[in-house]
């Protein structure tokens, strides 16, 4: 199940329908079942502090992943700072709704077990980022 909870106030004018009827077709996709998956939508300043807390990372970031996949049910929190992902979609010249999209999909894509660490990592996430807005995202606008 895909829930929607917020970390702060409401944010409105998120395009989440969309959103959710997307990740389970990924997810099924890449062979997994869908667990317990929940968007938490944030500010900077919110996810910054769970960067340093977390992770010890003292810089914004667009979404932290908290995984808690069992076995093949694929699970765990998305933490989204919706204000970067608006500032990265003005930098992209794409759409909020296709970036929001491409940050939730690398979140899952997090949870299912690829990485972006090294420069093959980032080309692999970035491969299937790119294949799944084309399938899930560009398909249906």
């Amino acid at each position: 199940m895909i829930s929607i909870e917020y970390y702060s106030e409401e944010i409105p004018g998120l395009p989440l329908a969309s959103l959710v009827s997307s990740l389970p077709l990924l997810i099924s996709e890449e062979s997994y079942a869908l667990g317990n998956i929940t968007l938490v939508f944030c500010t900077d300043d919110e996810l910054l502090e769970l960067n340093k807390e977390h992770l010890s990372h003292d810089y914004y970031t667009d979404i932290i992943t908290f995984d808690f996949t069992e076995g093949k049910a694929l699970g765990g929190d998305l933490f989204i700072s919706v204000e970067r992902v608006k500032d990265n979609a003005n930098t992209l010249q794409v759409t909020f709704e296709e970036e929001l999209h491409r940050v939730c999909y690398h979140g899952v894509l997090h949870l299912l077990g690829y990485n972006d660490k090294s420069a093959t990592e980032i080309s692999i996430m970035r491969d299937k980022e790119n294949y799944y807005l084309t399938k899930l995202f560009h398909v249906k606008h």
